[in-house]
């Protein structure tokens, strides 16, 4: 954990190109294995056809979000991803990239299977090149190339769960990395290639 007062909030050029995820490809993102016939009812449909919001607690800044990110009838909001990059930035030196919004729809994913009480927690997002090389050279299992230097990476922690079973969500969906932390307390879920490691 970090002290780090929350700066002012600037006003960052972010390059945000707002794209329609096909409904079919985030059925599949956000029901994973469950099966054909969970595709045509029950909540994770409705929850295709609502808008999305992210609720979550940045560990490292102390701050708290809830935001809608994408509706029906906009898409994805520019604005909304504006904040939630600022709000998942580089804690080290507040630097902010702009999110990608596939690792954005998985942490959404998780919060409609987990129906977790708390907002999840950020672990780590967003990292500039300079602060990874950092932690690169200070812990092992830092990747010189990780995808949190592409803002395409989140490292989550469930507050009121088992790792285990944050890690079991992670994996149903069928989509991008997960990485295994029992130890540290927390899952690593990006957008690149589906792997799977611990």
């Amino acid at each position: 954990m970090h002290n780090h007062a929350a700066p002012e909030k600037q006003n960052h050029a972010l390059e945000i190109q707002p794209e329609r995820v096909d409904r079919r490809r985030f059925l599949r993102l956000a029901v994973g294995g469950l099966g054909a016939s969970a595709l045509l009812s029950g909540p994770l449909e409705a929850a295709t056809r609502r808008e999305r919001y992210l609720s979550f607690y940045n560990a490292n800044t102390g701050e708290a979000l809830r935001q809608v990110y994408w509706t029906p009838r906009e898409g994805y909001i520019r604005q909304s991803l504006k904040e939630i990059s600022w709000a998942l930035r580089d804690h080290h030196n507040d630097q902010v990239k702009s999110f990608d919004y596939n690792v954005l729809d998985q942490l959404y994913a998780l919060q409609l299977q987990l129906r977790s009480r708390s907002p999840l927690h950020i672990i780590s997002a967003y990292r500039s090149p300079v602060t990874n090389r950092q932690l690169s050279r200070r812990r092992r299992g830092v990747a010189r190339n990780s995808y949190h230097i592409q803002a395409m990476a989140l490292d989550v922690r469930l507050p009121d769960g088992r790792v285990s079973d944050l890690y079991r969500a992670a994996r149903s969906l069928g989509a991008g990395g997960v990485g295994y932390y029992p130890r540290s307390n927390f899952v690593h879920i990006d957008s690149g290639p589906v792997r799977y490691w611990s």
